[in-house]
C-alpha cells in the first residue's frame, strides 16, 4: 500500500509539472507550432551549482528552492559530497530551501593539502558554521549522515536557538553505534603509526567504495554505479588519502563530545526524525536505539537498506521527510504541497 501511495505521489508530481508547461500553439500562417515555457512551479525546483569563498577555501554548495521557505542544512557524509543529495533536494525544494556543502577535501570544494588545511571535525563545522553565516540563515533543520553527525551535532550544541529539527540518516551520537568495523579505527586512535594506517587505507580503494554502497540493500541492480563513479576520482587524486586519514584519526574525538550532544537533545528537545538504514556494517541500528532515551518529539524508522540510504530508499525518505517538516517546522510555501 505504501509503495503504491507513493507511485501515485510521484505521478501526481509528473502530472502537475506538465501541467506547467503551455501547450504548443500553431501559428495560422505558417503551421509551426511554439511552445512558451514559464518559469512557473516546476522550475522553482531547480538545483544551483554556487561556491564561495571562506578562509582562503573554496567551498562548492548546492542550493535549491525559495529562501521564503524554513531551511534545511544537507550535511554529507564519507567518501561521498553533496552528489548523495541531488534526488533529495528537486523531491523538497518546492516547499523547502535546501542547502548542501562540500567539506574541504570532498566534492567540488576546494582539497588543500594536509599541511595547509587542519582537517579535524572541529575545523570542518567551523566552515560549515561561516557558511551558514555567510548565507544569513537565522535558523534551519540540519540533515545529518555519517561525517555529517559530528560537524553537524557541533553546530547544533553551539546554537541550539537556531535548529528547528534534526533529520538523522545513519548519523552516530552513541557509544552503542561503534561496533566492530571501528576496532581498526580506534587502534589508529591510540596509535598513530603507519601500521595502524595501513588497513585504513584499504578503506580508500574502488572495492571499498563499492562495498560501502552495495553492502545491505535489498536489490544492488537498483544501486546506480555514478554513485562511485563519482566517489572513486576523487579519492585517487594525489594527496587525498592523507586528508581521509587525518579526518580517521580526527574522528577520535567525536566520542568524547557524545554526552554533550545527548544533554541538548534531553534539554532542547529539537524534533528529530531517523531513517536509518538498518543493515549498514558502520553505523548499524544499535546506535539508532539510543536516541529514544534522549529524545520526546521521534520519529522512528528503521529501512531495509545500507549505508547509503538515499540510494535505494530516496523516495521513501523523501515522503518521510515531507510529512515530518510539514507538521513541525512553519513554512510558507510557494508551490503547495
Amino acid at each position: 500500500m505504501k509503495t503504491f501511495l507513493l507511485l501515485a505521489s510521484l505521478t501526481a508530481t509528473i502530472l502537475i509539472g506538465a501541467a506547467n508547461v503551455e501547450a504548443p500553439s500553431a501559428d495560422p500562417g505558417t503551421g509551426v507550432n511554439e511552445t512558451n515555457i514559464a518559469p512557473r512551479q516546476t522550475f522553482a525546483r531547480q538545483i544551483h551549482y554556487r561556491s564561495t569563498t571562506i578562509d582562503d577555501v573554496e567551498i562548492f554548495y548546492r542550493e535549491a528552492g525559495s529562501r521564503e521557505n524554513p531551511t534545511v542544512l544537507l550535511l554529507h557524509g564519507f567518501p561521498t559530497s553533496s552528489h548523495m543529495f541531488r534526488n533529495l533536494i528537486p523531491a523538497l525544494a518546492g516547499d523547502y530551501h535546501l542547502i548542501a556543502p562540500d567539506y574541504p577535501g570532498f566534492g567540488n570544494s576546494s582539497m588543500p593539502a594536509v599541511d595547509e588545511f587542519d582537517y579535524t571535525f572541529d575545523r570542518l563545522a567551523e566552515i560549515i558554521e561561516s557558511l551558514v553565516d555567510q548565507l544569513e540563515l537565522d535558523s534551519y533543520s540540519i540533515y545529518v549522515m555519517d561525517y555529517g553527525a559530528p560537524v553537524g551535532y557541533r553546530l547544533a550544541a553551539k546554537y541550539p536557538e537556531r535548529v528547528e529539527s534534526l533529520i538523522v540518516q545513519n548519523g552516530n551520537a552513541y557509544d552503542e553505534g561503534l561496533r566492530e568495523f571501528w576496532d581498526p579505527i580506534k587502534a589508529y586512535w591510540a596509535d598513530k603509526s603507519p601500521e595502524n594506517a595501513k588497513p585504513l587505507r584499504g578503506l580508500f580503494t574502488i572495492d571499498a567504495t563499492k562495498w560501502q554502497y552495495l553492502t545491505g540493500v535489498r536489490d544492488p541492480a537498483t544501486i546506480s554505479p555514478d554513485t562511485w563513479g563519482h566517489v572513486q576520482p576523487l579519492l585517487d587524486r594525489a594527496g587525498n588519502d592523507e586528508i581521509q586519514l587525518a579526518l580517521f584519526y580526527s574522528y577520535g574525538s567525536n566520542p568524547p563530545l557524545y554526552p554533550e550532544w545527548q544533554e541538548y537533545f534531553r534539554r532542547h528537545q529539537p524534533p528529530m526524525l531517523i531513517v536509518w538504514g538498518q543493515n549498514d556494517p558502520i553505523f548499524p541500528a544499535e546506535g539508532a536505539h539510543p536516541y529514544k532515551r534522549d529524545l520526546n518529539d521521534l520519529e522512528f524508522h528503521l529501512l531495509d537498506t545500507g549505508h547509503f540510504a538515499l540510494e535505494e530508499d530516496g523516495p521513501v525518505i523523501a515522503q518521510l521527510m515531507k510529512s515530518f517538516l510539514d507538521r513541525k517546522v512553519k513554512r510558507t510555501s510557494l508551490l503547495g504541497s
